[in-house]
């Protein structure tokens, strides 16, 4: 792998935005980490995505209802991810490292493995976002063509149609296959895992029993194979289309910008933080009832910028960093509403698709 690096010779804009963040907390006495706002989120979504399961496993229902009600268990599952594990994964749920760790592994119990996505998204996705190569979030194999430097194919003509048929798998593919490539490979894209322990390695198949477990053998007892196969798909559909369409809304934009990596090595002209910015968009930042939804993630500038700061924080932050962008004549990318980003998504996603486009 080519090695990449920025020009953070004098990195300006990062030291000014993060000063103005300092202030922010010391001058108003808050901890960056998360607050009763953030824990009401696990008091609530924990236990509601608790009982959905149960109700499906061991309640009386038409089968409609319970399509509805898998769905609703999809929207719960994937809001835990949203709303506790990226920031427990991150550091930022709480100031206790033990906690972090704990709520963590909500990325295992929904069949993930918290530890390969550290790497994978904390360290890589967050220090070479949208790079070509590198990124393993623009990586997801040939049949999409998510930026210009990727290799065109006659399928990417119809890639903003079939594109949301890949997100609805996109969970199943993730937990049962790049999990595995990653595991056995010792590999994420083309950026090598150092070293994974004993812990680590009784922790991914412990978990990925008990998912198998949970998930499959405990509802084909109860249900039968049909309808447990149904919900199980209905579930992965609603988390996979939630999760690809909220991260593609950050980076996959017609207000972003990429970069590739080449045989040499590479040196980004920009500071890491100003990176961060061009590649990086929000989107309907004064809709509280997404803003929850989502875990804050449509304050991806900010998430970018101060990924260890709870997302509780990012929309008093995004005023700050707004006007610093300002201050330093940057874009700040976003969309004021979900809609007009998820338009921006297809029609980038169509112009890809062209062979012509460049």
């Amino acid at each position: 792998m080519s090695r990449v690096t920025f020009n953070n010779s004098s990195r300006l804009f990062y030291q000014a935005v993060k000063k103005s963040v300092d202030d922010y907390f010391e001058n108003n006495r808050l901890q960056k980490t998360g607050n009763w706002n953030l824990y009401v989120k696990a008091v609530i979504l924990i236990p509601v995505a608790l009982a959905l399961y149960g109700f499906l496993v061991w309640g009386s229902y038409h089968w409609l209802t319970g399509v509805l009600l898998a769905a609703l268990l999809g929207l719960s599952l994937v809001c835990i991810a949203f709303n506790i594990m990226h920031d427990a994964c991150h550091g930022s749920y709480s100031r206790k490292k033990w906690v972090n760790e704990l709520m963590g592994l909500s990325m295992n119990a929904l069949g993930s493995n918290a530890f390969i996505w550290k790497i994978k998204h904390n360290i890589i996705h967050h220090t070479y976002t949208n790079i070509d190569g590198i990124d393993d979030d623009l990586a997801n194999s040939s049949l999409l063509r998510m930026c210009n430097t990727q290799q065109w194919r006659p399928m990417h003509r119809f890639q903003f149609i079939y594109m949301y048929l890949l997100y609805a798998i996109s969970t199943l593919a993730w937990m049962w296959g790049t999990d595995f490539a990653k595991y056995f490979s010792r590999k994420i894209h083309n950026t090598p895992i150092r070293k994974i322990n004993l812990h680590q390695h009784i922790v991914f198949w412990t978990s990925k029993l008990l998912y198998m477990f949970v998930y499959v053998a405990v509802p084909v007892y109860f249900v039968g194979w049909q309808p447990w196969l149904i919900g199980f798909l209905v579930i992965h559909a609603v988390m996979g289309l939630a999760l690809s369409i909220v991260f593609q809304l950050a980076h996959v934009v017609e207000k972003t910008t990429f970069e590739a990596i080449a045989d040499k090595p590479k040196v980004i002209a920009s500071e890491w933080a100003v990176h961060e910015v061009s590649t990086t968009a929000n989107f309907a930042p004064e809709n509280k009832l997404i803003s929850w939804l989502v875990g804050g993630l449509n304050f991806q500038i900010e998430h970018h910028l101060f990924p260890q700061i709870s997302h509780v924080h990012y929309p008093a932050l995004s005023k700050i960093v707004r006007q610093q962008c300002e201050l330093f004549d940057l874009p700040y990318n976003y969309y004021p509403t979900m809609h007009q980003a998820i338009y921006s998504h297809i029609r980038l996603m169509k112009q890809l698709g062209r062979p012509d486009a460049s």
